[in-house]
């Protein structure tokens, strides 16, 4: 009987232990969701005034049962925007997190300055995705979004 209680308790913790391995492996590799971003007919419009400066703005766009992730980011003089998503780390679905002046791959822990962003190519750079100002206005064809579904 003695016996037996040990090999029952056994059982028990080790099916908890991989239970909650499982649980902590796949809550860390979901892709992250963001607020939707404001869309006008075909473009998603942003309103560069109300970006935080040098603070990159996530969204989530919806497009073809995906949500494609990006962040406009708030220079000095422009805005810039990329995908939440790199050449390398992409099918991870991890994208980047903000911190200090830095946006940090979650996939690899790359950190880039947000000031070297506009002409970093490749590796684990933020793709860069067109878009254009007009006034306040920041303007991404909702065309281009839909293009880079397949990285999510």
């Amino acid at each position: 009987m003695h016996n037996s209680y040990f090999i029952i308790n056994r059982y028990f913790l080790a099916a908890w232990c991989l239970l909650s391995l499982f649980a902590s492996s796949t809550a860390c590799s979901r892709q992250q969701r963001y607020a939707a971003p404001p869309t006008d007919g075909y473009a998603i419009v942003i309103q560069i005034s109300a970006l935080p400066l040098e603070v990159p703005q996530f969204y989530s766009y919806r497009a073809k049962g995906k949500d494609v992730n990006f962040f406009v980011l708030r220079m000095q003089d422009r805005a810039l925007s990329f995908l939440d998503a790199c050449l390398t780390c992409y099918p991870r679905k991890l994208g980047y997190d903000h911190k200090d002046g830095y946006v940090v791959c979650r996939a690899c822990g790359t950190t880039y300055s947000v000031y070297k962003l506009e002409k970093g190519i490749g590796g684990c750079y933020p793709i860069r995705i067109e878009g254009t100002q007009e006034g306040d206005a920041y303007r991404i064809e909702r065309a281009t979004l839909d293009r880079h579904a397949g990285k999510f």
